[in-house]
């Protein structure tokens, strides 16, 4: 299937700032995320999604192309994700390029690989759903979580004070690293305002680490650093 990669790296990070050109192990973080998408030769193109000229510069700089720059309306803090990704598709499709799926890549996403790209693709094609997305396993299982209700602890849910943490079924939350879309279904459903047909990629728990803090950033170096000696 015709494809594009989108990779959406806006320039106004609040908590870190230049978040997605900031150095993490020895290159701008965003680099890893083009780099593994170009390696796995899955598509057509490679495009950022920005609003930032030093973003887009380093964007090509790493081998992505920038062909158009994000709008301001999808560049504030109440843009959402998949509010960047129809404008692209559309633009595009405005500009005579079809593309019958994408692929949407963060640009703070160091453990996104060529290997787990063209893997996730081969499961997706397969599955027939509208969407993939990289998923990992609550460490903890949310069924013996607490709430606070006047100042106290408690179970949220009562029903499994005394089950077995291996018995309890496993529940899954995003990676924040890259999903997959069909192009038509994710169209589609923004317009009817339902949700698609979603196959899951579950990822290792030690190459997931979400970024939003300077803390955040030195504990992906540290996985970041063990991923890369487990493959060696």
């Amino acid at each position: 299937m015709s494809s594009v990669a989108i990779i959406t790296a806006r320039g106004g990070s609040k908590r870190i700032p230049r978040k997605n050109i900031k150095e993490f192990c020895g290159k701008p973080i965003m680099a890893y995320s083009i780099q593994a998408a170009l390696k796995s030769e899955l598509f057509d193109e490679v495009m950022v999604s920005t609003d930032d000229a030093e973003i887009a510069e380093v964007a090509r700089k790493y081998g992505a192309q920038v062909p158009f720059m994000r709008s301001a309306k999808n560049s504030d803090d109440y843009a959402t994700t998949e509010d960047v990704l129809e404008e692209v598709i559309t633009t595009y499709s405005n500009n005579g390029k079809e593309f019958e799926c994408f692929s949407c890549i963060y640009p703070t996403a160091p453990f996104v690989t060529a290997e787990k790209l063209q893997k996730s693709y081969e499961v997706f094609s397969l599955s027939g759903a509208g969407t993939l997305e990289a998923v990992v396993k609550f460490s903890y299982p949310p069924q013996r979580g607490y709430i606070r209700k006047d100042g106290f602890l408690q179970y949220k849910y009562p029903q499994y004070i005394n089950s077995r943490s291996q018995d309890l079924e496993p529940f899954f939350h995003d990676a924040g690293q890259f999903y997959y879309f069909n192009t038509i279904q994710f169209l589609q459903a923004r317009k009817k305002g339902i949700e698609l047909k979603k196959v899951p990629f579950l990822l290792d728990e030690i190459e997931v680490q979400d970024i939003d803090t300077l803390m955040d950033w030195k504990i992906a170096e540290v996985k970041y650093s063990l991923m890369l000696e487990k493959l060696l």
